[in-house]
């Protein structure tokens, strides 16, 4: 098997992953179970970019999934009546705007991919080092300063909800 055609297989399963685990999402009727395939879905696609040989998107999908669903699952146990699920939980809601709009944003975007003029192919490309110098130039040199401003506002959100968590938690004292 040529190393083409073993990439290919790679993308071709973690697509296919990424999907199903997109399904399993909507499927289950636990949030923590929800959020767990939520993880999976996003961790294929991460896996899929490290396929494809774009390591630093990769990773950084991969990083930033497992750091966002961490926090969510740790909001869910803090919040949530039935966080495992063990009860009967309805999980979708507007089921038929959510088909119709799945629907129409999932024609809307094999329309684009099929009737947009892509442009030629490009015959050579920058090598990897280059690609990742440039894209995190692109990425951190203009939008630094909204990067900083998100991870402060997420770390001050999560202070504030354990500190409005700790109360009630003291409340509830085992008999």
């Amino acid at each position: 098997m040529t190393l083409l055609s073993l990439q290919t297989l790679f993308i071709a399963f973690f697509g296919v992953a990424g999907v199903a685990f997109g399904v399993a999402v909507f499927r289950t009727a636990s949030m923590m179970r929800s959020a767990l395939a939520l993880l999976f879905s996003q961790t294929a696609l991460g896996a899929m970019f490290l396929a494809m040989q774009a390591e630093f998107l990769g990773v950084l999908q991969i990083m930033m999934m497992a750091t966002e669903m961490s926090i969510m699952a740790i909001f869910m146990v803090m919040f949530m009546m039935d966080p495992g699920g063990l009860g009967e939980m309805e999980m979708t809601h507007q089921k038929r705007l959510s088909i119709f709009a799945g629907i129409a944003g999932a024609l809307a975007t094999a329309g684009i991919a099929l009737f947009t003029e892509w442009g030629a192919v490009s015959a050579t490309a920058p090598d990897a080092a280059l690609q990742v110098r440039e894209l995190g130039t692109e990425l951190l040199g203009r939008s630094m300063l909204i990067f900083e401003t998100a991870g402060v506002t997420i770390l001050t959100a999560m202070i504030a909800a354990t500190a409005v968590a700790m109360p009630a938690l003291a409340r509830k004292k085992p008999a």
